[in-house]
């Protein structure tokens, strides 16, 4: 038998006010407990700001936000995963250092799109 979320059930502003509050508590502990994902915060607080002064255009601008977004997007995907296995077991196993390898070569994948994307927009 499968335990569903009491909350499941939840429709309309209540289930949107929820998610926000779930989404909020997210971030935070995000924030908090990866370095990672507070670096790349750090980052985005350079980057976004620069975004406007340097972006020939909107879609221009949306690209290059739209980039820096992206690699926050998947360290929190990542962050997700290395805590989910972690929670099953720390006990070192094959599938589990591959899970955890495979999110960490999607950060790395979203960082190196973040230059390629600004110099695509700015110089190209």
């Amino acid at each position: 038998m499968t335990e569903e979320s009491p909350f499941k059930g939840q429709t309309g502003l209540r289930r949107l006010w929820n998610a926000l509050h779930y989404s909020r508590a997210g971030l935070r502990a995000a924030y908090l407990a990866e370095d990672a994902f507070r670096q790349e915060v750090h980052l985005a607080a350079l980057l976004v700001p620069l975004a406007f002064f340097l972006a020939p255009g909107g879609i221009g601008l949306a690209l290059l936000i739209g980039s820096v977004l992206l690699v926050l997007i998947v360290e929190l995907l990542n962050s997700a995963i290395e805590a989910a296995v972690d929670r099953i077991s720390l006990d070192r196993h094959p599938l589990a250092k591959r899970a955890k390898d495979i999110g960490s070569a999607a950060v790395l994948i979203a960082l190196l799109n973040v230059p390629v994307v600004w110099a695509c927009v700015l110089f190209g």
